[in-house]
């Protein structure tokens, strides 16, 4: 599993939970100055994924005024982005004469190198958060410090991507090894870095190893989301992303699988879920290989033996009969 610290205001004492709540801030962000309405006894809590030299934390807290200052910015700076895609609550953000609100699904950009001010409403706060390293940013600084900070609604592309990548890796953090971590971090920058470039339209800025592997993943989040799809095929692919299916191939040359074998196995994937899934148990196995693209339930069987080493029947049996 990831490198995970848990951080909850509740281990220690009523009085001391929101100084030590901004010191793990401190710790994880940047030094920050907080106040609350639930001062006397503050709740929240994270945990802090290590993904190399960039961290995941999701969070939740209550009502919070949260100020970086300018000199709190001279006294330390790490030079980080921050990144959060917001799950629950609402706030405001005011950093110059500007402000902007975010709320649930947005995604919200910060630098630890600008003074800025977070009011969140009465209502609990949750968020999944990146820090990244501005150094491992492949874009120039000057653009960067442009834009931030910044709110993206989610609305598809490559924000989307980003807010799917965060949840996921919280998601499975149980099941990467140590070592996934700083892959994951560095496919968390090349995505951070084509979104900035979006956001100024040019592209043309981002790295071409960058620009391929954030098309890889765009790739694999559309399939992800045709699986049910029984036409979907590496030519259906190809065409809705505009490219060519001998392109498609390279792209996936790096891969574990082949793009056919990677649409194969996500499908079979999903189905082994449903045959474990007691609220599915009476859907017929041919139904299940059906809704997951499987026009036949032949080589929907012979498919599942070839990756699992057990026919789907067998394979729901022995998960349904008790352990002895």
């Amino acid at each position: 599993m990831l490198k995970e610290t848990v951080i909850r205001s509740d281990d220690v004492p009523r009085e001391d939970r929101l100084a030590y709540w901004a010191e793990s801030v401190g710790q994880t962000h940047a030094p920050v100055r907080m106040r609350s309405e639930h001062a006397g006894d503050f709740h929240a809590q994270m945990r802090v994924l290590e993904l190399g030299t960039v961290s995941v934390w999701p969070q939740t807290f209550q009502q919070l005024i949260i100020q970086r200052t300018p000199k709190l910015i001279r006294r330390s700076d790490p030079e980080l982005y921050h990144v959060s895609f917001i799950l629950k609550g609402t706030g405001i953000t005011t950093w110059d004469d500007h402000e902007s609100v975010y709320q649930p699904t947005d995604l919200y950009f910060n630098d630890s190198s600008l003074p800025w001010e977070i009011r969140t409403d009465a209502h609990p706060v949750s968020t999944v958060s990146l820090e990244l390293p501005k150094s491992i940013i492949p874009l120039p600084r000057r653009m960067t410090s442009q834009m931030l900070p910044r709110r993206m609604p989610t609305q598809g592309g490559i924000s989307v991507l980003l807010s799917q990548f965060l949840l996921q890796v919280v998601k499975d953090a149980d099941t990467y090894e140590p070592s996934d971590g700083a892959r994951l971090g560095r496919v968390a920058a090349e995505l951070v870095a084509a979104l900035f470039a979006h956001a100024v339209e040019d592209e043309s800025l981002v790295p071409p190893d960058t620009r391929k592997r954030t098309l890889v993943l765009r790739i694999k989040h559309y399939i992800q989301s045709h699986l049910h799809d029984p036409h979907l095929t590496p030519t259906a692919v190809a065409a809705a992303h505009h490219v060519s299916v001998s392109y498609l191939h390279r792209l996936f040359e790096g891969e574990e699988a082949t793009v056919a074998a990677w649409i194969r196995l996500r499908r079979l994937e999903a189905a082994r879920r449903e045959l474990t899934d007691p609220a599915l148990r009476a859907l017929p196995i041919h139904g299940i290989a059906a809704r997951w693209g499987f026009l036949r339930a032949a080589d929907f069987s012979r498919a599942f033996r070839n990756a699992y080493g057990l026919a789907p029947n067998d394979y729901r049996r022995g998960q349904e009969r008790p352990a002895s």
